[in-house]
């Protein structure tokens, strides 16, 4: 058996019921399908029938949230491209989108790699996590948001501020679920790889815990894809521009119907990037079977 193996090792008995769900989650039955029609097919009826007794500013319908997202899907805006100066034409909802892009996704690559990286690192390395375990006890309470105040005064009201507020929350979500997969590997596994020539700590790393644990790991990456756009809400309230920033301030203005559409649009990122996310996560994942 090569090294390669043995970071493949995990039994079929340890990984049975995660393969099941997975094919479970890869794709519907026309049975499935068909009840899951019948579900939001009634969640818009009841939502359309609740619509009718209250004014748009309290409960816009779904018709109306339609045509407020057609008009922000068509409506012409100027898109300006960071550190160019260059402007290209766009629609404005697509600017709000890319301008949460601009934040969310740096803040969602380097809380993720930082976060695996801090978890893999002390679930790994008894030392490392006797020193380090006081500081993440004492941080992990305090939510991203409580941060804004420190965002603004180190880096502005400006995308960095916003990135680092999404990084504070991808951190935290991926550093426990690597630290969680590393903690668990099995020591029969690691002893095996020893048996076998695995020697350093680097190469045990890499070619077995790492394998081992990556099913943790991937969870704590697609978990973090999805609670970020929440945090982004609250932290374009820094920057004063994005789809979340958009929601709150439509809302404030009693222009529900046109929050609730770019609400829509973080559903529709994310149901994008969740089933992306998902297909790499099978590729990654193959090895079990």
């Amino acid at each position: 058996m090569s090294n390669d193996e043995v970071g493949a090792g995990v039994t079929l008995s340890e990984t049975e019921a995660d393969e099941r769900l997975l094919d479970r989650l890869a794709g519907f039955s026309s049975e499935q399908t068909g009840l899951a029609v019948a579900g939001f097919a009634g969640f818009l009826a009841v939502w359309y029938v609740a619509a009718l007794f209250q004014p748009t500013y309290l409960l816009p319908s779904p018709v109306e949230v339609l045509a407020a997202f057609v008009v922000e899907l068509t409506a012409p805006a100027s898109l300006s491209i960071p550190f160019t100066g260059v402007e290209l034409p766009a629609t404005r909802l697509l600017v709000k989108l890319v301008q949460s892009l601009y934040h969310y996704v740096p803040g969602l690559l380097i809380g993720t790699s930082l976060g695996v990286f801090a978890g893999v690192a002390m679930g790994w390395n008894t030392r490392v996590d006797s020193v380090f375990t006081p500081v993440t006890r004492l941080l992990r309470p305090i939510p991203p948001l409580a941060w804004i105040g420190f965002a603004v005064i180190w880096l502005g009201v400006n995308h960095q501020g916003a990135t680092f507020i999404v990084a504070i929350g991808s951190f935290w979500i991926n550093f426990y679920s690597a630290y969680g997969g590393v903690e668990g590997v099995s020591e029969d596994l690691k002893e095996v790889a020893a048996t076998l020539g695995v020697g350093d700590d680097w190469t045990m790393i890499r070619k077995v815990v790492i394998p081992a644990a990556s099913p943790s790991i991937m969870t704590g990456i697609r978990t973090s894809i999805g609670q970020c756009w929440m945090i982004v809400v609250a932290a374009e309230l820094i920057v004063g521009v994005g789809v979340g920033y958009e929601i709150l301030n439509t809302a404030q203005n009693l222009a529900m119907d046109v929050s609730v559409a770019y609400m829509l649009v973080i559903s529709i990122v994310f149901l994008v990037s969740d089933g992306l996310f998902r297909r790499v996560e099978r590729r990654v994942l193959e090895w079990r079977a």
